[in-house]
């Protein structure tokens, strides 16, 4: 049965340097989960948060507002609105906002629970 998700009846999450919507996962019945996240432009003194990867799982972000860089075993790709990125399972990566705006991202994943099979690592 199709239903209406509101941004307000989502899960908010606490995460490190960003805060995060979780509007659609295991625990509304799905099978996969939509994350909105959205990174703040740093300030001097901010420490940068260190890389994360999936457990199994890729993850596909989609760049709605801002300018960032995402840094990945794979290298670093410059992104901006409409931009894409694939991160292959078992990656560490990280996405940093390099603007004056907030970063704002819908991150997609294949799994019911991302938390579940989401590994942080601490900033080098």
């Amino acid at each position: 049965m199709a239903r209406l998700l509101k941004p307000s009846q989502s899960k908010r999450l606490g995460l490190l340097g960003r805060w995060s919507l979780e509007p659609v996962s295991g625990e509304v019945g799905s099978r996969v989960t939509l994350r909105i996240a959205e990174i703040p432009p740093p300030k001097p003194g901010d420490k940068p948060r260190g890389p994360h990867l999936h457990d199994g799982i890729e993850e596909c972000i989609y760049v709605l507002k801002g300018t960032g860089l995402t840094i990945s075993e794979s290298g670093e790709i410059p992104v901006g609105p409409g931009d894409i990125v694939l991160i292959p399972p078992n990656e560490k990566h990280m996405t940093r906002n390099t603007g004056s705006e907030p970063l704002v991202l819908l991150c997609f994943f294949p799994a019911p629970d991302v938390g579940a099979c989401t590994t942080e690592f601490a900033a080098c």
